[in-house]
C-alpha cells in the first residue's frame, strides 16, 4: 500500500510499504479521510518523545473495516467506523482508577505506532465505532479531535448562562466554541490573531470576534477562558480575563520547556480554578453521537482536502496556519 513515512525527524516521504494484517481483536481500515494536527508537526519536528521511527503518521482517521482478525465479533466487513486513537495499557496506576489518557505506559495509533496517513490502517476493534446513519465518513474524521474537546468540557463547571472567552480559532477553538453553544453558554467569544479564522468563527456563531480582548466589552472578565493556542502571550493574556471565582482551562499543546508567568494572589484572591486537559478520555463515543446530531458543523470546519502525494503540502500549509482542518484522503 501507498502511506507517508517519516523515516526520522525531519525526513519525511510517500512510499510502498506491506499492507496491515489484523492479529486477533484487530481490524484493517480502508482509510477516507486523516486529518493533519499539531501532534503531527512534533513527530515530524522529533518534539514528540514517545514516538519511534520510521512512522506513519496520522490518528485522526475514519474508514471501512476490510479485514477481521480472529475473535472480532462485532465489526463486519463494510462497517464504516471512526478510530479512537488512544492506546492505553490497563494495568498502570492512572488505568487503574480510570485515568487512561495519562497512561503510564501510553501509546496511540500514528503517534507511537503506525496511523492512517495510509491506504490502509490497523486498529483494536474495540477502538473502532460505527457511523451514525447520515455522518459523512471523511468528514468523521473530525470525531477524534472533537473527543478531545469533550474531554476538555467534562472538567468544565457547565453552568448555564455563563461567559467563555476562548483564545484561538484554529480547528480546536472553533470546536470548543461550538460545544459551549450546545452546553448552554451565555456567549461566546473568541480571540485570534488570524482575522480569516476569526471571520469562520463568527459564521458558526461566535458572538463576538477580536484579535485581542482588549476590544471585548466585558471588564468583569468571563466565567470560563479557554486557551487553545499553546502560546505563552496568549495564555498569560488569558490568565488575566478570568471572572472572579472562574475557570481557567489549559487545552492547547504548550512546548514542554514553555514557562507563563501568574499571579498566585489573584489566584488566592479570586478563587480562580485553573485546570489543564489532556487528549481522550472516555469522549470518543459521545463524540460519535454529537457529530449525529450535527452539532459540529464540517462543511466549514474542513477546509482542504489533499492526496497522499501531497502531505507535505499540507504540513507546509498547516504551518503557515493556511485554512482550517487540513485531511489526507488516500483514496483521492
Amino acid at each position: 500500500m501507498r502511506a507517508v513515512v517519516i523515516e526520522q525527524p525531519g525526513e519525511i516521504k510517500v512510499s510502498t510499504v506491506d499492507d496491515p494484517a489484523p492479529s486477533p481483536g484487530q481490524v484493517v481500515v480502508e482509510v477516507s479521510a486523516c486529518g493533519i494536527c499539531g501532534t503531527d508537526i512534533h513527530i515530524i519536528d522529533g518534539e514528540f518523545a514517545p514516538t519511534p521511527y520510521p512512522i506513519v503518521p496520522g490518528h485522526e482517521f475514519a474508514g471501512t473495516v476490510v479485514a477481521l482478525g480472529a475473535g472480532v465479533g462485532t465489526l463486519a466487513e463494510g462497517d464504516l467506523v471512526a478510530v479512537d486513537p488512544s492506546l492505553f495499557c490497563g494495568k498502570c496506576h492512572f488505568c487503574a482508577i480510570g485515568k487512561g489518557n495519562l497512561c503510564e505506559n501510553w501509546n496511540a495509533i500514528g503517534v507511537t505506532t503506525n496511523g492512517a496517513c495510509a491506504e490502509y490502517a490497523l486498529a483494536p476493534a474495540e477502538n473502532c465505532y460505527r457511523l451514525p446513519e447520515g455522518v459523512d465518513v471523511r468528514q468523521a474524521a473530525l470525531i477524534e479531535p472533537l473527543s478531545c474537546a469533550v474531554r476538555g468540557f467534562d472538567l468544565l463547571p457547565r453552568r448555564l448562562g455563563e461567559h467563555y472567552l476562548i483564545y484561538g480559532a484554529g480547528t480546536m477553538g472553533l470546536l470548543m466554541q461550538q460545544l459551549a453553544r450546545t452546553a448552554g453558554a451565555g456567549s461566546v467569544s473568541v480571540v485570534d490573531l488570524n482575522t480569516d479564522r476569526l471571520a469562520t468563527s463568527a459564521k458558526l456563531g461566535a458572538d463576538a470576534t477580536a484579535t485581542s480582548a482588549d476590544d471585548l466589552d466585558r471588564p468583569a472578565g468571563w466565567e470560563v477562558v479557554i486557551d487553545c493556542t499553546g502560546v505563552v502571550a496568549a495564555i498569560e493574556d488569558a490568565l488575566t480575563r478570568v471572572r472572579r471565582g472562574g475557570t481557567y482551562q489549559q487545552f492547547g499543546v504548550a512546548p514542554a520547556e514553555a514557562m507563563a508567568s501568574f499571579s498566585p494572589f489573584r489566584l488566592y484572591n479570586d478563587e480562580i480554578t485553573m485546570v489543564g486537559s489532556m487528549a481522550v478520555l472516555h469522549s470518543y463515543g459521545r463524540a460519535v453521537e454529537l457529530m449525529g446530531r450535527g452539532v459540529v458543523d464540517a462543511d466549514t470546519m474542513i477546509s482542504h482536502a489533499m492526496s497522499l502525494n501531497n502531505y507535505l503540502q499540507a504540513v507546509d500549509m498547516f504551518r503557515a496556519s493556511t485554512g482550517r482542518k487540513l485531511q489526507v484522503r488516500p483514496g483521492s
